[in-house]
C-alpha cells in the first residue's frame, strides 16, 4: 500500500502505552511508603468518599435527569459540603495543593469546557472542584459509591448498547449548551480516551457541534515519576492508585485558557473548530499534535507474531475509510462477503468507477484517495483483494491470523489451496504495513515444500512453532535485523 502525502503525523512514543520504570531509590521509597503511609491514605480516601455518598444520594432523590430545578438553599449546602469533602479526599491522596491558573468562565458565558490531555481517573479532580457535568458511559452509574457521586453532577450518559448513542449524546450536549446557563457547565475530554500525555491526539467533534464558545482547560502533572497515567497498555487501575498514594506529594496544575469563540466557518464545520482548539491547547502544553484517535488505539497496540510493524500507512487508510463510514458496523460476515466477491475477480484491476461500484458508493475525493493508495503501478487500476486485506487488518488488528485466513481464501488455488510466493509477499506487505517483503528465509526453512507456493495450514503451523516469525523469517525495508542490537538480543515485543 502506498503512503499518502498527507499521512498522519507521529511521535516516537505511542500515546496509548505507559512504561513505568522505577529507580532503586524509588523502589525503596515505595516499599517504605507501602507499609506506612499508603494504608493510612487509602483508609482516609475511602472514608471521605463514603462520607460524600449520603450527601450525593440525598440530592439525587426525586431529581429528573432531563430537567433542571431551581437550586434551593439545602441543595447549595450539599454542593458546598461535597466540594469540601472531595477536596479533603484528594488532599489525603497526596494532592496537597493544586495550582490553578486563569479564571473559569461562568455557565452563561461558556456552557462547555474542553479539557486535555485526558490521562487518568485523577482527571476527576477539576470536575469535583467545579462540580461540572461530564460525558460518561451509563455503566459508571452502577459503580458502588462513586456511581452516586457521578450521578450527582448530572452527567450526560452514553448508552453504548444503543446504536443511536452518538446522535443522542450530541443532541443532549447541544440541548444543555443552548439552555442559557440553566444547566451546569459540561467538562468534556474531547480526546475520548486516556493517553500518556506525550502528545495531543485527535479530538472528537461532540463538544464543538453546538457551535458555541468553549473554554479550553489544560491539565498538567509535573511529577518526576509518572504514576498518574492510566492507558491501554501499562499499569492497571489499582497499581496506579497504589503508586500514586505512595508518593510524598502529587503536584497538579489546572489552567483555564481564554474563551475560544468560533468563526462562522467553524460553526458550520465542527471538525475544523475542534482542530483549531486542539492546536491552541497543544501550544499551551508545549506538546506535539498526534494524528491518532480513540479508534486507532488497537491498530497501534496490535500484538502477536503478525503484529503491525509500521502503522503509518494503515492509520492513514483507516482514517479515510472512517470518513466514508466503511468500518461502521463492519462484521466478519461482511468482510467474508467482500472477500468472496474479490476472489471472483481473480486479481483483475478495478478502475475508480468500478471500485466505487464494488463498494456501492459514489465517487468522492476520499474514495479517490483510498483507490490511489492501492494503485501500485500508477495505471489507475487496483487489485481489490489488497483493499479487503487492509480493511480486515484495521477492523480487527488484534486478530491477525483471521485476516491471514481471509487473504488465503481470496488468493488460494481452488484445487490444492496453494498461494503463490509473490502473492504471499503482497499479503504480508499490507498486513504488516511494510514494503518489499522477501520470503527466501521462510521457504528455505519449509522442509520438503515447494519454493514457489504454500498452503494456509502449512504457514499457520510454521508460525505457531516460531513466535518470532517476522523477525527471523521475513525480510523487508527497515527490518529489525537491520537495527543495532541491544544486549545481544534482537527480539521486540
Amino acid at each position: 500500500m502506498q503512503t499518502s502525502n498527507s499521512c498522519p503525523s507521529t511521535v516516537g512514543r505511542n500515546p496509548f502505552v505507559h512504561e513505568l520504570k522505577l529507580t532503586m531509590a524509588e523502589t525503596i521509597q515505595i516499599g517504605l511508603m507501602s507499609v506506612t503511609v499508603f494504608p493510612v491514605r487509602l483508609l482516609l480516601v475511602s472514608f471521605f468518599m463514603l462520607l460524600g455518598w449520603p450527601f450525593a444520594f440525598a440530592a439525587s432523590l426525586a431529581r429528573s435527569d432531563y430537567a433542571i430545578e431551581p437550586q434551593s438553599w439545602w441543595m447549595r449546602f450539599i454542593d458546598v459540603c461535597l466540594r469540601v469533602i472531595m477536596r479533603a479526599m484528594w488532599f489525603c491522596g497526596g494532592f496537597h495543593w493544586i495550582k490553578v491558573k486563569g479564571e473559569r468562565a461562568t455557565p452563561t458565558e461558556v456552557p462547555i469546557l474542553t479539557a486535555a490531555p485526558h490521562s487518568s481517573y485523577f482527571d476527576a479532580i477539576p470536575v469535583t472542584m467545579t462540580m461540572c457535568s461530564i460525558v460518561t458511559k451509563l455503566e459508571s452509574r452502577s459503580i458502588p459509591v462513586w456511581g452516586t457521586l457521578i450521578s450527582y453532577i448530572r452527567p450526560v450518559f452514553v448508552f453504548r448498547s444503543d446504536q443511536d448513542s452518538r446522535r443522542k449524546t450530541v443532541e443532549e450536549i447541544k440541548r444543555r449548551a443552548q439552555s442559557g446557563g440553566e444547566w451546569p457547565q459540561i467538562m468534556i475530554f474531547p480526546e475520548g480516551t486516556c493517553t500518556n500525555r506525550s502528545g495531543i491526539i485527535l479530538f472528537k467533534a461532540g463538544a464543538f457541534i453546538p457551535g458555541l464558545p468553549v473554554q479550553p482547560v489544560v491539565l498538567r502533572y509535573p511529577n518526576k515519576l509518572d504514576t498518574i497515567s492510566w492507558t491501554w497498555q501499562g499499569p492497571g487501575a489499582f497499581k496506579i492508585l497504589w503508586l500514586t498514594l505512595c508518593q510524598l506529594h502529587n503536584p497538579m496544575e489546572i489552567e483555564y485558557l481564554p474563551i475560544y469563540t468560533p468563526s462562522p466557518e467553524e460553526k458550520d464545520n465542527p471538525a475544523l473548530f475542534a482542530s483549531n482548539v486542539r492546536k491552541i491547547m497543544a501550544k499551551a502544553l508545549e506538546l506535539p499534535l498526534v494524528d491518532l484517535s480513540f479508534d486507532d488505539r488497537e491498530i497501534s497496540l496490535s500484538q502477536g507474531p503478525l503484529r503491525i510493524r509500521d502503522c503509518s500507512s494503515l492509520l492513514d487508510f483507516h482514517q479515510r475509510v472512517c470518513r466514508l463510514r466503511l468500518t461502521a458496523g463492519r462484521t466478519s460476515e461482511l468482510l467474508e462477503e467482500q472477500a468472496r466477491r474479490a476472489r471472483k475477480l481473480q486479481g483483475d484491476g478495478l478502475s475508480l468507477d468500478a471500485f466505487a461500484q464494488f463498494l456501492n458508493l459514489p465517487v468522492t475525493d476520499t474514495l479517490t484517495q483510498i483507490h490511489s493508495l492501492f494503485d501500485q503501478h500508477g495505471d489507475g487500476q487496483i487489485d481489490v483483494r489488497l483493499y479487503v486485506i487492509a480493511l480486515s487488518t484495521v477492523h480487527r488488528p488484534l486478530k491477525s491470523m483471521e485476516t491471514l485466513r481471509l487473504a488465503f481464501k481470496m488468493y488460494e488455488n481452488e484445487e490444492n489451496g496453494y498461494v503463490r510466493r509473490e502473492d504471499l509477499a503482497a499479503i504480508f506487505e499490507i498486513m504488516l504495513g511494510v514494503k518489499k517483503v522477501e520470503l527466501s528465509a521462510l521457504f528455505k526453512s519449509l522442509d520438503g515444500s515447494d519454493a514457489t507456493r504454500i498452503t494456509y495450514d502449512e504457514l499457520h503451523h510454521f508460525i505457531e512453532q516460531h513466535p518470532f516469525f517476522v523477525q527471523d523469517y521475513l525480510d523487508f525495508e527497515n527490518h529489525p535485523r537491520s537495527q543495532p542490537k541491544s544486549n545481544g538480543h534482537n527480539k521486540d515485543d
